[in-house]
């Protein structure tokens, strides 16, 4: 790992420890799973300075051939705004995305929002993942409309190896940045 990109990630996850953390639980989780601590990662990615660590962390990580970052809205939507906006940063053309979680009946309908169209190669996004459920329904989305999914990528996994187990199985490469261990839980 590049000196570059060990202080990207120390940003970050000094951030996350600084002001996502919560211990003061229990909080059931989108999994349904209960935990003691909590971790509330739209507290850096909804923060300026922590979505310009989170757009930093994980542009370094993407493959170069990945066009547009997104997933599932609401946890992915920061990440893939972020992502875009310091890739502009650095003169890399990268497009955000979003998914609506059901289809919406006006407009231009459909799930998927943003500049994306069939063939793009796109990086998967989420903030904290425990069983993948988000990001998984993500890539089917994706898929279904035509893009090539390249990369999945979470800021914080909780799952202890399950997502990756989970998203190696429809054949997808993950890269979690954290894990709560990482982060002194």
């Amino acid at each position: 790992m590049s000196t570059e990109i060990k202080f990207l990630r120390n940003a970050l996850s000094d951030h996350l420890r600084q002001h996502a953390i919560r211990t003061d639980g229990p909080f059931t989780l989108r999994s349904g799973e209960v935990s003691d601590y909590y971790i509330d990662a739209r507290q850096t990615t909804f923060d300026g300075y922590g979505a310009l660590a989170v757009g930093r962390a994980v542009l370094a990580e993407l493959p170069v051939d990945v066009e547009a970052v997104g997933g599932l809205t609401m946890g992915a939507d920061p990440v893939a705004v972020a992502t875009a906006i310091a890739a502009a940063a650095d003169g890399r053309a990268l497009k955000a995305f979003s998914i609506r979680k059901e289809a919406k009946g006006h407009g231009t309908g459909g799930r998927m929002v943003g500049p994306v169209t069939a063939g793009c190669g796109v990086a998967i996004v989420e903030d904290t993942t425990t069983t993948g459920g988000a990001i998984a329904e993500a890539i089917d989305v994706a898929i279904e409309v035509g893009l090539r999914v390249l990369v999945a990528i979470s800021l914080v996994d909780r799952s202890g190896g399950v997502v990756g187990d989970r998203l190696a199985s429809m054949g997808i490469t993950y890269r979690p940045l954290f894990t709560p261990e990482d982060l002194g839980l």
